[in-house]
């Protein structure tokens, strides 16, 4: 086995080609790794599942999410937009964790129950041993001590997001059972149950079309984070652009 072929941001298997993903013009395939797109999923809206959604998926499925489960999610941005349809739709309660106050009305329009100010103290302390499962998308450096003690006894902290280093308190591991782990993506199998998930429930990604000569400028505003929730270059405009 010469393990796994990144179709974006890595080599082929000659180990020189590099990997466009997104910005490629055509692929060839293994049949064994083509997915079903069911025809009731928009393609600009299923783009993003590939990447965003089976990364929350995976866990919220690994871990339990379900009627009768409390969910919270840390952050609400490409990933974060995405675990709150997931949960929701498989029929937890579900809490979205944020410093950003203006992020309230979005958590509640994509079907969030709840929203909690991280930088309110006060709020935060009210939610100490709520939560049976955490998926924790954030990047920025933060501290995951805070996350832990949101969990109730033999709860689980899921990293999905890649934050810098921070120190762990195992204490908090230890008194209460709880769980601190991470996930990636997920494979062809359950790329593929996640699809078929999604069209049964009506779970889309939420995007904004773009031609390819609006990449950089959305690079720019993906830094400011001006993006709800994750932009899908329109390949028709490459072809046009060519002509």
């Amino acid at each position: 086995m010469e393990g796994m072929t990144l179709t974006y941001n890595g080599f082929e298997r000659d180990h020189v080609t590099p990997t466009f993903g997104g910005y490629s013009t055509r692929i060839v395939v293994d049949e064994n790794y083509v997915l079903h797109l069911p025809e009731t999923l928009s393609r600009e809206g299923s783009a993003p599942l590939l990447c965003a959604g089976i990364t929350t998926y995976s866990p919220l499925k690994r871990h339990g999410a379900g009627p009768g489960r409390r969910v919270a999610v840390m952050g609400l941005g490409g990933l974060g937009h995405m675990a709150v349809k997931l949960a929701k739709a498989m029929g937890a309660e579900v809490t979205v964790l944020s410093h950003s106050v203006r992020k309230r009305a979005g958590a509640v329009k994509l079907g969030a129950d709840h929203f909690v100010d991280t930088s309110n103290a006060d709020a935060l302390k009210n939610q100490s041993g709520v939560y049976d499962l955490i998926l924790d998308t954030v990047s920025a450096s933060h501290d995951y001590n805070a996350a832990l003690d949101l969990l109730c006894r033999e709860g689980t902290l899921v990293l999905i997001g890649v934050p810098p280093p921070s120190p762990l308190a195992a204490g908090s591991l230890i008194m209460k059972r709880r769980h601190l782990t991470g996930s990636l993506i997920g494979g062809i199998r359950e790329t593929q149950e996640m699809l078929d998930f999604c069209a049964q429930h009506g779970v889309v990604a939420d995007v904004e079309v773009i031609a390819m000569e609006a990449v950089n400028n959305a690079y720019l505003r993906m830094d400011r984070g001006d993006v709800h929730y994750r932009f899908v270059i329109d390949l028709a405009s490459l072809r046009k652009e060519a002509a």
